[in-house]
């Protein structure tokens, strides 16, 4: 199942997490710290694998879809923790 955004509402997502979320994100699904970032709109794939993420041209920083929404999920889900 895909997921289609905007790449600034990911952005958003990400720059709203608390600190140590990429952490906790990686240790949750057994992936590294790098592969999230790169989830984020990172491209550092030396030390962190493709997230299938595609960025295409248009509003709103381009249109991002995610090929698999664990990790976005599991982003919202931390957002709501910080919230309550």
């Amino acid at each position: 199942m895909t997921k289609t955004i905007t790449f600034n509402e990911l952005r958003r997502l990400k720059d709203a997490l608390p600190d140590g979320s990429m952490h906790r994100i990686a240790d949750e699904l057994n992936t590294t710290v790098q592969t999230v970032r790169n989830y984020f709109g990172g491209s550092n794939y030396e030390f962190g694998k493709n997230v299938g993420l595609h960025i295409e041209p248009g509003p709103d920083g381009g249109i991002v879809v995610l090929d698999d929404p664990t990790i976005y999920e599991r982003a919202l889900e931390i957002l709501k923790e910080k919230e309550a």
